[in-house]
């Protein structure tokens, strides 16, 4: 099986959205702090960070071949018009096929799959290869991590508080999970944090 791995951009006080889908322009903020551009498929979505940020983000999409997100996050995004900004392929897990996305998207690199994330991850490491599977925070991480298959999380910390949102890990199962101490590297308006999962 694929190593696993989840990242989101927090705040401090562990929301990857605020209230009513608010926030990202502080959570998002780190991705244009500097004048290291990164490249992004999507016209309207450009990255120029610092050096530290830029080389974290490199190391984590270096690492990952396949991005696995919830049926929320796809509807938000329209999926993305076709193509992730990293230019990754995306299985989304869902109760039902968006059969007219699909007919009016011919080619876009995207999976659906209807019968939960341990299905969806295997399938995943299949399309990733040799390389890792990148899940999504909120739901989709809490879900990988309780079945078992969650390997790594990164956290990209960013210094505001939201007060309210969506949880990065929300209604964790069998809790508590145990991680191993992090690696740490300071960016801009952003700390990185990448913890192995404890077995």
């Amino acid at each position: 099986m694929a190593t696993v791995v989840c990242g989101a951009s927090m705040s401090l006080d562990g929301y990857i959205a605020g209230p009513e889908e608010s926030g990202f322009e502080h959570l998002f903020a780190w991705y244009e702090a500097g004048d290291r551009a990164y490249p992004s498929t999507h016209p309207e979505v450009r990255f120029s960070m610092t050096e530290a940020d830029h080389d974290h983000v490199a190391a984590y999409l270096d690492a990952v071949g396949v991005f696995v997100v919830g049926r929320r996050l796809f509807d938000l995004t329209d999926g993305w018009g076709g193509i992730h900004p990293f230019d990754r392929p995306i299985v989304v897990v869902t109760h039902r096929i968006p059969q007219q996305w699909i007919d009016s998207h011919p080619g876009a690199p995207f999976t659906f799959v209807t019968d939960g994330i341990e299905a969806a991850i295997e399938r995943a490491a299949v399309i990733a290869g040799d390389r890792a599977v990148g899940v999504n925070g909120g739901t989709m991480a809490r879900q990988a991590l309780e079945a078992g298959l969650l390997d790594e999380i990164w956290i990209d910390l960013v210094p505001v508080l939201l007060g309210g949102g969506t949880p990065m890990f929300d209604h964790l199962g069998a809790a508590p999970h145990l991680l191993e101490d992090p690696v740490v590297v300071a960016g801009s308006r952003v700390t990185h944090l990448r913890y192995r999962v404890r077995r």
